[in-house]
């Protein structure tokens, strides 16, 4: 085995040889993710042909081989041959060394030949896709290319991974997603190098997986009724006598099909089958599982507090829960079983007579302490069956199983707590682990869970907690990303959340903590999203975004605007007024002054061309704007704004309506005067809302507007009824009352709420501005 320094690169000056040059590769021509753990740049390129020979001994060897074949067959039109003797150049030939660690390989490249060394197949698998990732990025077309060279350098990669545990949660129960979809994501995961796929099946709004025992749980609990009109958390009680249409379940023969594929790229599929909670769909198939037998239906969105879990009283609850288990250990032959443990309140194990009963028969002191009775029980029977079982951070409560793994997500605390305990833990902490965060700004996002994740952040992750010792460490086993599927009713829609920040938690999990630099890490990307282009990766742009922060300095009378960007020492540029962002741009540098409105449009440049998306925003000054404002109902405590100025200085907020430029009413309508301090010469109301239904905000149902030159009587001039209306999305909008001009001093402005949402809950009521001119 060779061994080699770190990143020790060697660069070899142009030969000449009868006025041909060959191309010299630096470092910076490796983009590869993870970044390889060793690398050495030798002289030279080794040059792919329709003579070149993949010499496969094995199987496996030669289905690996026909892979990155099919892709030369596709984008360069010839299709390289398979082998079994080793010619005498012109070849890749596979070596095994049972030295090396399990996933480690070394790729030797020369003009003549390439070896890729390991101790079995997953060595091979992320040789090749090392491979793959130095031909040019047009490999992955497909679509022929005749002149393309097809070189890639000479070089020797000594690589393994950091962490053995480097996996993506998928749920299939928020939204399902089928086969295919599953299938497409495991090519994907192998691409970045990481190894497992988890597979949330079990979760209140349905059950994806089919149990023969139980047929219910997918005649009945894979299917909700539709409600996708609505909000996730804005949808209604399901009547558990209303057949569900919405929904799907993968089959037993279709699951297997997915492991085996899996297999054949280095992927563990890990199943979860919740418990205690998040069992709903269950329960609505078998009311005798919860504790008083109550029918309930799927529900068809967001649910809180869980209190429909099963009954920890009942040996029938066990039953069940084993001979589920029984059929899940035939078709996943993973290590472990995930057993979920998280959230579930407890309300009804205080109630029911047969959870009391257990209590006292088994010296339990509290529900707590229950669920670990329930979670131990079940680890012995899964243990049992030569399976270990993995928890959400919650089955610490109570004491832990003795042979739990725990997967922490709420922070990083609950892992810590494992670790000294002696167990294993994988970290999987909301932030930056999520990937239903938010990964840009709202307003330039589809609709997500209401918290930021950007690219960068995901980066920063590492499992390792500083303080833990030396012991503790060896207990991590890796981290991995969880994308709930609330928001995303589609496969586009979930790999717009997954890429490219997987691509960032790849390297976080791989590469060598050292050798992890973000300046280093985006060129590489770019390089990467290219191959998402042709590969039809629906991935998320948002890095390349351009956000602006805005503060009011009312004593001056601006606006000051600041630009930034995720990517290190960004090139930003912007215009004022309607002109063309690529006429003339100016280099920002510093924020940006504004005392009259304004066009705003400024981008990330690379090359001297901007790169993703243009901001664009109107810069507004009215006849309000710095002016006194009194409110006849106070705002919510909560939702202060930037206090008494919010309403008047310019500053609009955004779709997250934590971003401090909002105030809000709860079950409250908004009355409040702007005082214009002298007569203006008006005619036109705007006022600023935000609707975001899952979230309990919604538009007001009217707004008035009165004026006064007295401040005393006042006199209606216009308003605008809009009924409530269901809105999946979050929304902004401007709420404008014209009328004829006229001269006043004082505006009031009424906005009423909702007051109760057609759930029943209390309605919020957000504003940002008062527009007046």
């Amino acid at each position: 085995m060779r061994v080699l320094k770190p990143f020790l690169i060697v660069i070899f000056l142009t030969v000449f040889n009868f006025g041909y040059s060959q191309k010299i590769y630096t470092e910076k021509d490796i983009q590869i993710i993870p970044k390889p753990t060793q690398l050495l740049i030798n002289k030279g390129v080794f040059e792919f042909s329709a003579t070149t020979k993949f010499v496969a001994v094995t199987d496996f060897q030669k289905d690996i081989s026909n892979v990155l074949i099919s892709k030369f067959e596709k984008a360069g039109g010839f299709r390289p041959q398979l082998s079994t003797s080793v010619p005498q150049s012109n070849f890749i030939q596979f070596k095994v060394d049972q030295n090396l660690e399990k996933e480690a390989y070394i790729l030797d490249v020369n003009s003549k030949s390439i070896t890729i060394t390991a101790k079995g197949n997953a060595g091979f698998i992320y040789a090749l896709e090392s491979i793959r990732q130095l031909l040019p990025v047009v490999i992955e077309s497909k679509n022929a290319l005749p002149n393309q060279k097809w070189q890639i350098p000479n070089v020797v990669i000594n690589d393994k991974p950091r962490f053995q545990w480097r996996g993506l949660m998928l749920d299939l129960s928020r939204h399902f997603f089928d086969k295919n979809y599953v299938i497409e994501t495991i090519d994907r995961l192998a691409m970045h190098k990481m190894n497992v796929l988890h597979l949330h099946l079990v979760d209140d709004q349905g059950w994806r997986i089919e149990i023969k025992k139980y047929p219910k749980l997918t005649e009945v609990g894979a299917w909700r009724v539709d409600q996708e009109n609505l909000a996730w958390n804005a949808r209604l009680t399901t009547n558990p006598d209303e057949k569900g249409t919405y929904g799907g379940f993968l089959t037993q023969e279709e699951l297997k099909e997915i492991v085996k594929y899996a297999a054949t790229k280095n992927i563990e599929i890990i199943p979860e089958i919740e418990m205690p909670a998040h069992v709903s769909s269950a329960i609505a198939s078998y009311p005798e599982l919860a504790c008083f037998d109550q029918r309930i239906g799927v529900p068809s969105g967001g649910l809180w507090p869980i209190t429909d879990i099963y009954c920890a009283g009942k040996e029938t609850t066990f039953e069940f829960l084993q001979n589920v288990i029984d059929e899940v250990i035939t078709i996943f032959p993973s290590k472990y079983i995930h057993i979920g443990g998280d959230e579930a309140t407890k309300t009804n194990w205080e109630k029911c007579p047969n959870c009391q009963k257990r209590m006292k028969d088994n010296g339990l002191k509290n529900t707590h302490e229950l669920q670990s009775y329930f979670v131990k029980r079940m680890e012995k029977y899964i243990n049992s069956k030569g399976k270990k079982i993995i928890g959400w951070d919650e089955i610490l409560e109570g004491g832990l199983a003795p042979d739990a793994t725990v997967m922490s997500w709420r922070g990083t605390q609950g892992g810590i707590d494992a670790t000294k305990q002696g167990h294993d833990v994988i970290m999987t902490p909301e932030s930056p682990c999520y990937f239903n965060f938010y990964q840009g700004p709202q307003n330039e996002e589809p609709v997500a869970f209401d918290a930021y994740n950007p690219l960068n952040e995901v980066y920063k992750f590492d499992p390792v907690v500083p303080g833990m010792t030396p012991e503790e460490a060896k207990h991590v086993l890796g981290g991995q990303a969880n994308l709930w599927a609330e928001h995303l009713p589609g496969p586009k829609d979930s790999e717009y959340m997954i890429f490219p920040r997987l691509a960032a938690l790849s390297e976080t999990l791989w590469s060598t903590k050292e050798s992890r630099n973000w300046n280093d890490f985006t060129p590489r990307l770019i390089s990467l999203m290219q191959r998402y282009n042709y590969l039809g990766i629906n991935y998320a742009k948002s890095a390349y975004l351009v956000t602006a922060s805005s503060t009011a300095d009312l004593a001056k009378k601006q606006i000051n605007v600041t630009l930034k960007n995720e990517f290190p020492n960004p090139d930003i540029r912007y215009v004022l007024g309607d002109k063309n962002i690529e006429h003339n741009p100016i280099k920002y540098t510093s924020p940006i002054e504004f005392k009259e409105t304004t066009i705003l449009k400024a981008s990330l440049f690379q090359d001297d061309k901007p790169v993703g998306k243009t901001f664009i925003d109107t810069i507004i000054f009215h006849k309000g704007f710095a002016k006194k404002v009194s409110y006849l109902t106070p705002f919510n405590d909560n939702y202060k704004g930037d206090g008494k100025t919010t309403m008047i200085n310019t500053v609009r907020g955004s779709k997250n309506f934590h971003d401090g430029q909002w105030q809000a009413w709860l079950v409250n309508d908004m009355e409040l005067v702007v005082d214009l301090e002298k007569q203006e010469s008006i005619q036109e109301v705007t006022i600023g809302a935000l609707e975001s239904q899952g979230a309990g905000v919604n538009f007001p149902t009217q707004v008035k507007v009165l004026v006064s030159n007295d401040g005393i009587t006042y006199k209606e001039v216009g308003k605008i009824t809009r009924p409530y209306a269901a809105n999946v999305s979050s929304e902004l909008k401007d709420f404008k009352i014209s009328f004829e001009k006229r001269n006043a001093r004082f505006v009031k402005v009424i906005a009423y709420n909702l007051k109760k949402s057609p759930k029943g809950e209390s309605s919020w009521l957000f504003v940002d501005e008062i527009l007046v001119n």
